[in-house]
């Protein structure tokens, strides 16, 4: 549909799962691609493989949560492609246990990889959006976030962060034509959910008014909506995609 041509998109952890969803619907739909790997290095040069037959795409082996590394990357995308119209902060990662058991370090990295990525990346590439005067820019959150979860504190709280910064970027950059929006998936059946016992995936997806887990392909279609000039008048909103779980 070209809903996105012309426009060059920056994904953040977009060697597997969703964010791979995410980087294959944006040159579906006619965008300029960058996109971040670090532990999935044979994965990310596969994906910008399959991509470059597909139109323009390059990967770029980076760490969102380092300040200097996320400077460097949008330097180097901006020195590629001229110009970046469109942030998906979507890199994180889990270490999912109950409080008593979580130790200090489980709970810093989950926030650095999370949050503090979202920040760094932002801050690095608001200075440029700010003298397009333009930019998109979408941030995953996760319905934990919204209405947190036993055994994912450290988790929950980079979610819920990730909203609260989400609202204030959208009120401090509207004005300049920058819009910021945060997406709040539900039950994703990614590679991470393979490994559950099935009835425990069949009990979820029971929970669900849908009836059914949601695919990456869902997230990535709301993030085309949120990338392109169809939101334009959308910001500081946080889409959940979760089949109506939270309704």
């Amino acid at each position: 549909m070209g809903l996105l041509t012309n426009k060059v998109a920056l994904i953040t952890g977009a060697s597997k799962g969703i964010g791979k969803a995410i980087a294959e619907q944006f040159i579906a739909e006619g965008a300029k691609v960058a996109f971040t790997y670090l532990s999935s290095v044979e994965k990310g040069e596969a994906l910008e493989a399959e991509l470059s037959k597909r139109g323009e795409a390059k990967g770029f082996r980076s760490d969102a949560s380092s300040s200097g590394q996320a400077e460097q990357l949008i330097k180097d995308i901006v020195a590629h492609y001229g110009q970046i119209d469109i942030v998906v902060n979507n890199a994180g990662i889990t270490k999912d246990t109950l409080l008593m058991r979580m130790t200090e370090e489980d709970f810093d990295r989950v926030l650095s990889v999370n949050l503090k990525s979202v920040f760094n990346t932002t801050k690095h590439v608001q200075r440029l959006m700010l003298k397009q005067r333009s930019g998109s820019i979408i941030n995953m959150s996760s319905i934990v976030g919204v209405k947190g979860n036993a055994g994912q504190s450290n988790y929950a709280a980079s979610k819920a962060g990730i909203i609260g910064f989400t609202k204030s970027i959208a009120l401090e950059l509207g004005s300049r034509g920058i819009r910021c929006n945060a997406i709040a998936p539900g039950f994703i059946e990614t590679e991470m959910t393979d490994s559950l016992n099935a009835d425990t995936v069949e009990s979820w997806r029971n929970a669900i008014p849908l009836k059914r887990g949601g695919q990456p392909l869902d997230i990535a279609n709301a993030c085309v909506f949120l990338a392109s000039d169809m939101s334009t008048y959308i910001t500081g909103q946080v889409l959940q995609v979760d089949g109506g779980l939270l309704t």
